[in-house]
């Protein structure tokens, strides 16, 4: 929840501004990063707890924005963006408080994670330390319920407040209460069954979010932005149908996310906005309706939306750059001559400019799964509408206004409108850093750290110079004792003499 002040007001005026994720985490949405991805290094999957990788430092986040003009800033629920040192926790990053778990996933009542096996360990953060005292199996999304509620009891309304909550839900392991079953007795699938039953947790908490602004004076200058980062895992509970494809890849139904805006303050109530809106527009939106400021010399990738959604205007955005992965799984046809040498098509990319979506490379899962396919052992695949993509196929054009379903490729029809994204790839390539993604750290083994996954690296730093020059006058010191020695065992030899 951001409630979102503008102090130049007398009155005392607040505006609260309400955001939820609830499938990993949004990152987008607290940090400015230009064109997505491309320019933070982390365009290649997501960071693993092992690796020491995190969102830049020097990337200016929303809440420490937000900090800059006054507001409280608090986070609860799933980190994911990093924490292999300490600069990198929520708390370094603008958040006055944090509670939840740093990892991706994890056992929703343990609150413990195995990477792998032998790399298990506790996570549950209260700020800085974990958070042991709550290690009472309670299910994490009512536990974050009831954090949540407690900040709002504790925070004057008339004090702005930015209110960050990521529910875990509905990541796998698939759990949920057992109440939360008993309406969902007629899904044969118990994957499906599990997914809707934590859904059904997950709308109760919203509820109850919603319920605790209202009680402690928060909901009429309240805006809630309900989000997420992307589609359903079929093999998991989740279902995109219609679309095409799964979490993970660049087809509609990997990327294409349900979310809302609610809002007393909203002129347009009860519309749907079918304007491009993107991910990365939450940066300038947010920080433009608080009354932040927004470094000129910055060219975000991000848009200030708030028209479009509150009023219906037309969006400022006319593209979209899903991602550019230069090293996932080249596509083994793929090629310079395929892309009209303008750009390699076996690198796996997505770019969405206007009506038209091009894809190159290696898009990923590609089948469409209908919701009666799914069985105890997941979609069916007899009953998934498969397709065999041609030898040599490297590059797909669709009209998503015509066809979100992805179904027609237009690429070979329309050469001239591949060109020209093609181009515009190039272009947006251009300014791309280089990929992060470091191998794993065995020092990040949670048996090194009490048990608990959390920050393990620690820089050489200048203060260690000194020692080392200790070490090495010490050294010396030794060495010529033990020339003294010598001198003494032979005292008619001189050094640079030979004993004969």
């Amino acid at each position: 929840m951001i409630q979102l002040s503008h102090p130049y007001v007398t009155t005392g005026k607040t505006i609260t501004l309400t955001t939820w994720t609830f499938v990993r985490k949004v990152m987008s949405l607290l940090f400015n990063t230009l064109s997505g991805l491309i320019h933070t290094g982390l365009q290649h999957s997501i960071i693993r707890p092992t690796q020491p990788n995190c969102l830049p430092l020097d990337n200016a986040t929303l809440p420490q924005k937000l900090k800059e003009v006054g507001y409280s800033t608090h986070m609860v629920g799933k980190w994911h963006l990093g924490f292999y040192r300490k600069e990198c926790m929520p708390t370094k990053r603008g958040f006055d408080t944090f509670f939840g778990s740093l990892l991706g996933s994890g056992d929703y009542y343990t609150h413990y994670k195995c990477d792998s096996p032998g790399m298990c360990g506790y996570d549950l953060y209260e700020n800085d330390n974990a958070a042991w005292d709550y290690d009472n199996g309670i299910y994490s999304t009512q536990m974050y319920t009831q954090r949540v509620q407690q900040i709002l009891a504790s925070h004057d309304p008339r004090k702005p407040i930015f209110l960050y909550i990521a529910y875990q839900a509905v990541h796998s392991p698939l759990q949920a209460p057992g109440r939360y079953f008993e309406h969902y007795r007629s899904i044969v699938n118990i994957n499906r069954r599990r997914y809707a039953a934590m859904l059904s947790c997950l709308d109760e908490a919203i509820n109850n979010v919603t319920l605790a602004l209202k009680t402690y004076g928060f909901y009429n200058n309240s805006i809630i932005i309900y989000s997420s980062d992307n589609g359903g895992q079929p093999t998991a509970g989740g279902s995109n149908w219609p679309l095409r494809g799964s979490k993970g890849t660049y087809w509609e139904g990997g990327i294409r996310a349900v979310g809302f805006v609610h809002s007393p303050l909203l002129k347009n109530k009860g519309s749907v906005c079918k304007e491009l809106v993107h991910i990365t527009d939450w940066y300038p939106t947010l920080i433009s309706l608080a009354e932040g400021q927004i470094d000129e010399s910055i060219q975000l990738d991000g848009y200030d939306v708030w028209e479009t959604i509150s009023e219906g205007l037309r969006s400022p955005r006319v593209d979209i750059l899903h991602n550019i992965d230069p090293i996932y799984t080249k596509a083994k046809n793929g090629s310079w001559a395929a892309g009209y040498g303008i750009w390699n098509t076996a690198i796996q990319s997505a770019i969405r400019v206007q009506h038209w979506k091009l894809l190159t490379g290696n898009p990923g899962y590609s089948d469409w799964v209908p919701p009666q396919s799914f069985s105890n052992l997941g979609p069916n695949r007899w009953h998934n509408e498969r397709i065999t993509l041609s030898t040599g196929k490297s590059v797909w054009l669709f009209n998503i206004t015509a066809d979100p379903y992805e179904r027609v490729d237009l690429s070979s029809r329309y050469p001239g409108i591949v060109k020209q994204l093609l181009r515009r790839l190039s272009q947006f390539n251009k300014t791309a850093v280089p990929v992060r993604y470091p191998p794993k750290d065995p020092r990040s083994n949670p048996r090194l750290n009490g048990g608990v996954w959390g920050p393990w690296y620690k820089e050489e730093s200048k203060q260690q110079k000194p020692s080392k020059k200790k070490a090495e006058k010490k050294q010396r010191k030794s060495k010529a004792k033990k020339k003294q020695q010598k001198e003494r065992s032979f005292p008619n030899c001189h050094s640079g003499i030979s004993r004969g």
